[in-house]
């Protein structure tokens, strides 16, 4: 529940376990998680986040005492590995153009043209190619969500995806 100035505050004894267990487990998962991402801090972040969600889900069936440790360790080892498979899946690019690197932002008029640049590329694609890209790497969707709205079998998506990129960056060459 949230009081009259803001504060959060619990409303069940569930809620309040929930809050102990942020606070006696957190740091150590985040540590645990940032070891298992290879340092990464945003992806550990956000696997933490997941695990305590899950345990959030879950929080009226959470094992007692000390018990609660391993299963969030268990959790968080588990989405991570759920996480780095679903990366996985993704189709593999070679020499491939990174869509979402453009000039920082201290450079709008470079990152106007490269926006424009990059518009003019994939204009030049082929429909097919063309939405496959927009929903993998715009909309950022799975392959599996892309296929669904697209209505094609997985494979096309990753089929096209790979050669939709292969041309982008054919197109982009050519523009210099």
């Amino acid at each position: 529940m949230t009081s009259a100035n803001g504060t959060v505050t619990c409303s069940s004894s569930a809620d309040e376990r929930m809050a102990a267990i942020h606070r006696a487990h957190s740091e150590s998962l985040y540590r645990f998680l940032l070891r298992l991402t290879l340092g990464q801090h945003q992806a550990a972040e956000d696997l933490l986040q997941e695990t305590l969600l899950r345990a959030w889900q879950h929080r009226d069936e959470l094992p007692p005492g000390d018990a609660v440790r391993p299963w969030l360790f268990t959790v968080a080892r588990r989405i991570t590995i759920d996480a780095a498979r679903s990366r996985a899946v993704r189709p593999k690019e070679i020499d491939s153009i990174d869509l979402t690197t453009f000039a920082d932002d201290g450079a709008p008029i470079e990152h106007l043209v490269n926006g424009i640049t990059v518009r003019a590329a994939l204009s030049r694609l082929a429909p097919n190619y063309r939405s496959v890209l927009l929903e993998v790497y715009i909309r950022e969707r799975s392959t599996a969500e892309a296929a669904k709205i697209l209505n094609i079998p997985e494979g096309t998506v990753k089929s096209r995806t790979h050669h939709a990129l292969q041309k982008l960056r054919a197109a982009l060459q050519d523009r210099g």
